[in-house]
């Protein structure tokens, strides 16, 4: 049983002490990704500095400055699935609407209090990780999720993303998925994190305001093109 000291920051923290907290966080918010503890602890041992640099460079947009003052939620409490899908094919919420179906997964809900900024720009980069495998057109298999994890590495400078990596890499090369290589894996990340480096900020973006938009719209628009690398 893991109390709450165990995910308790001292002080000054070492680096070892974040990262201890940090990966038992991460062993436990698996099946439970909206647990308020362990986000917040996985947060505050890794990214807190990223998401404060992340809030600053909303505040120098209009949208961004929008954003933080309205603050939009795409949790499940605030969606209608059913509503999303009778949308033309194609679009932004049928295509979200059948990715929930499709996976048989529902959206990402929390009950963390947002008190801040940093708390709110938290919740939206996990709110968003879904409908950036739509538009990124990374898959939701081991691979396509270290895509996707590089691609937020790439685009946000996010360091848990780092840790995922790591230790989905270690597992990938211990046992092999998709019957992907490690020459092919490698290959796959480091293109996503080049991709993401390249294309713009998307933690501003109103995704709300874009269901009946086409995918391949918002995809051009968001996210650079995907480049084959040696």
């Amino acid at each position: 049983m893991i109390d709450a000291q165990t995910l308790t920051l001292p002080e000054n923290a070492s680096l070892f002490t974040r990262l201890r907290v940090a990966l038992t966080a991460l062993k436990l918010v698996r099946g439970n990704e909206g647990n308020p503890t362990y986000g917040q602890a996985i947060q505050a041992s890794l990214d807190l500095n990223v998401y404060a640099s992340l809030v600053q460079r909303l505040q120098l947009t209009e949208d961004g400055r929008r954003m933080l003052s309205e603050r939009p939620s795409l949790q499940s409490k605030d969606l209608d699935l059913d509503a999303l899908e009778r949308l033309p094919e194609g679009t932004l919420g049928h295509a979200y609407a059948r990715y929930f179906r499709d996976n048989k997964i529902s959206p990402f809900e929390t009950t963390l209090e947002i008190k801040n900024d940093v708390d709110f720009i938290s919740k939206r980069y996990r709110e968003t990780h879904d409908v950036l495998h739509l538009l990124t057109g990374y898959g939701t298999d081991v691979v396509g999720e270290m895509e996707l994890q590089a691609y937020a590495l790439g685009n946000l400078g996010i360091r848990t993303a780092v840790l995922i990596l790591l230790i989905g890499t270690l597992g990938q090369f211990k046992e092999p998925q998709s019957g992907v290589g490690r020459s092919e894996y490698l290959r796959r990340v480091k293109a996503a994190h080049h991709r993401g480096r390249a294309a713009p900020l998307f933690l501003d973006f109103w995704f709300e305001h874009h269901w009946e938009t086409p995918v391949a719209t918002l995809r051009e628009r968001l996210c650079a093109p995907a480049r084959q690398l040696n």
